[in-house]
């Protein structure tokens, strides 16, 4: 029976180049699965796109001092390159700047303001007295006031994954100059997201299938705090204008437009293929629409998206939501800011895609955040790849190409070794496929790993170089059996690694391309006796140490001292730092993050939220003396006054609060 899938890929921002993490989170656990099921016979649109709209886009282009479009052609171009060049099987890689996507958008939010599910209300907002501009979403920074996190985004903070508001955050700044910011009254538009919480609840409920990630998460999101109304309005010039006479001046917000763009895009994609009406297959018929993303994505996916389809009533919500976790880069978090990352491009400038593409796969952070650590890249590559499927098929199509003329041998009787290899070809697309049909291509291609293993050891036990003279039809048998292996192989491979499996399929002589070859016929044994081959060429180059090396010298040059940004000694001198007596430290309720400190300084006991729960156990803490900024502004941090902050340095390792290595007075001044 054909199923007809609708993938997508979670839109990247474009507001730079996209580095391995994403793809390992997002882009190729999609390409694989869109690819197998295009190889089962299955109906797919695999569909992406840059989303422009975004506020890291804008403040890019203030700095640079041009346009924010300036911004997103760059990049997009960049994107696309760098997908392409991984081989990812788009039907469509569009733009959310496109005329297609605006209009929809624009149909979108006036389908649901006329239903009433958008409203517009009074509400306060952060403003910038420096940039004398409204500070939407990520044009601020401060502390998650869930979690008690720094560096937490004005729509939602990544250490909890919680979707914020701007004026919850606290001690606030503008991204573009870091001013404190304050408030001022704004007109903005709503979403009725809270009119969707029963329906949502129960489509979680009924959704199984889904990750525990997803769908635990979400529930107990719902349980906790309820889903509330969402302003999906800001005040900026660059966006999809909101198309009321009213609302001059504001545009949709970049998460209530960028999902739409899965729609615009699938249209495009129609009208490209002459088809202009055919993409509501996908979206109002029988489709599986699955979407792949990150982790940090998942309430807009699977709270907010859901509940704008079943408020615009048309279209149908997704079947699976697989999400990810992260990729961090040798025992560090990933930071783009800071450098600590490995862009595709630059990857993709002196590695074969197919190498990311495999260890990305082998160690997907699909259940938990993994690390891409160049000497286990090294040893993956060089281990797995070349020595054990690499070696597997150039030593089987070497021996057939110099002793057997190049052509496939004719077997004789097949032994219990022989029938036993057979029925391993014969059961892996099975196997295989139901791990990728599940979502785990991880453990698909370890069980193509696994039937390469038997291959070289069937390989081994019938040593056909030396059967080769002592009996020759048992020769002409076991390198039968390997060639057969060597193409099955080659299917099993295409949607992992695209380009070497379609060189495999080239190297066996076979027509046409490997990835219009059906997933079944990887249980036959399709060569037949006599059959040319061509001459072999090395599938995989080994990874020498003074490649590795080059690599990981480039990232300890990023761990040098880097300059910061040059302060006055008055700046400094503001900053009241002292010595403070830690007497009490107990858990915060509710937060896996937090402590609550009672802190003696001067005689005086100051209360004191912390992030160092997972650090630091309260035992621990009672009675070190720390350095503490006593002049900060107090704030509520889990409905507690805190009234200063720990000073601590940070490293892989996480934090190490700052203590003295001497006894000293409690309200001793730290200069």
């Amino acid at each position: 029976m054909v199923e007809k899938f609708l993938v997508t890929a979670a839109l990247p921002y474009a507001s730079g180049p996209r580095h391995i993490g994403h793809a390992a989170g997002v882009y190729i656990p999609a390409d694989i699965y869109a690819r197998y099921n295009r190889m089962k016979g299955n109906d797919v649109v695999f569909i992406c796109g840059t989303d422009e709209h975004g506020t890291p886009i804008t403040v890019q282009a203030i700095q640079e001092g041009v346009k924010p479009i300036d911004i997103a052609d760059r990049y997009h171009k960049v994107i696309k390159e760098s997908f392409d060049r991984l081989g990812f099987s788009f039907d469509n890689f569009s733009r959310t700047t496109r005329e297609i996507h605006y209009r929809l958008a624009q149909d979108f939010f006036l389908t649901l303001y006329k239903k009433g599910y958008i409203y517009e209300r009074r509400m306060k907002l952060l403003y910038c007295p420096n940039c004398k501009r409204f500070l939407p979403d990520r044009y601020v920074e401060g502390i998650c006031p869930h979690c008690g996190s720094e560096g937490a985004r004005g729509d939602q903070c990544d250490a909890c994954g919680r979707v914020l508001n701007t004026v919850d955050l606290i001690h606030p700044h503008c991204t573009i100059c870091g001013t404190p910011p304050t408030t001022r009254e704004s007109t903005q538009w709503f979403f009725k997201l809270s009119a969707f919480e029963g329906a949502i609840k129960n489509m979680l409920e009924e959704s199984r299938h889904w990750p525990d990630n997803v769908r635990n998460f979400c529930l107990q999101l719902i349980e906790k705090e309820g889903l509330k109304d969402r302003d999906i309005t800001r005040d900026m010039e660059w966006g999809i204008p909101v198309p009321l006479p009213e609302a001059k001046g504001k545009v949709l917000y970049v998460w209530f437009d960028a999902p739409i763009g899965y729609i615009s895009a699938t249209k495009e994609w129609a009208q490209q293929i002459g088809q202009p009406e055919r993409w509501r297959e996908y979206w109002q018929g029988n489709v599986k629409i699955v979407h792949f993303l990150a982790k940090d994505n998942i309430p807009f996916h699977a709270l907010i998206w859901p509940a704008m389809l079943m408020a615009y009533g048309d279209f149908n919500l997704p079947w699976m939501i697989p999400a990810y976790e992260h990729l961090n880069l040798e025992g560090r978090k990933m930071s783009t800011s800071r450098g600590w990352v490995v862009e595709l491009n630059d990857f993709l400038d002196e590695f074969d895609p197919d190498m990311l593409r495999y260890y990305l796969t082998i160690n997907a952070p699909q259940r938990r955040d993994v690390d891409f650590y160049w000497k286990e890249f090294q040893r993956r590559v060089n281990d797995e790849l070349a020595d054990i499927i690499g070696n597997l098929i150039h030593r089987t199509l070497s021996f057939i190409y110099n002793n057997f003329d190049g052509k496939i041998p004719t077997p004789s009787e097949f032994d219990e070794q022989d029938k036993e290899m057979i029925r391993l070809i014969k059961g892996a697309p099975l196997t295989v496929g139901k791990h990728i049909e599940e979502f785990n291509s991880s453990a698909g291609l370890k069980e193509v790993i696994k039937l390469a293993r038997f291959g070289n050891k069937y390989f081994n036990d019938k040593q056909p170089w030396r059967t080769l003279k002592e009996d020759p039809k048992k020769c002409a048998t076991t390198l039968y059996i390997c060639a057969q292996l060597a193409r099955s192989l080659a299917i099993l491979l295409a949607p992992y690694l695209p380009f070497a499996s379609q060189g495999l399929w080239k190297s066996l002589n076979l027509r046409g391309d490997i990835h219009r070859q059906r997933w079944e016929a990887a249980v036959e044994l399709g060569l037949k006796p006599g059959q040319h081959i061509n001459k072999p060429e090395p599938l995989f180059t080994k990874l020498s140490d003074e490649v590795i090396k080059k690599q990981e010298g480039k990232l300890q040059a990023l761990l040098k001292f880097q300059a910061p940004s040059v302060v006055s000694e008055q700046d400094f001198a503001k900053l009241d730092i002292r010595v403070g007596k830690i007497v009490r430290a107990e858990p915060v309720p509710k937060s896996k993050k937090l402590l609550k400190l009672s802190v003696d300084i001067s005689g005086k006991r100051r209360t004191i939220v912390a992030g160092l729960a997972q650090h630091y156990s309260p035992k621990e803490l009672v009675g070190k003396e720390v350095a503490v900024v006593v002049n900060l502004k107090p704030v509520q941090i889990m409905g507690i006054r805190s009234e200063g902050m720990l000073l601590a340095a940070e490293d892989e390792k996480g934090p190490s609060i700052l203590t003295t290595d001497r006894p000293v007075k409690a309200g001793a001044r730290v200069r």
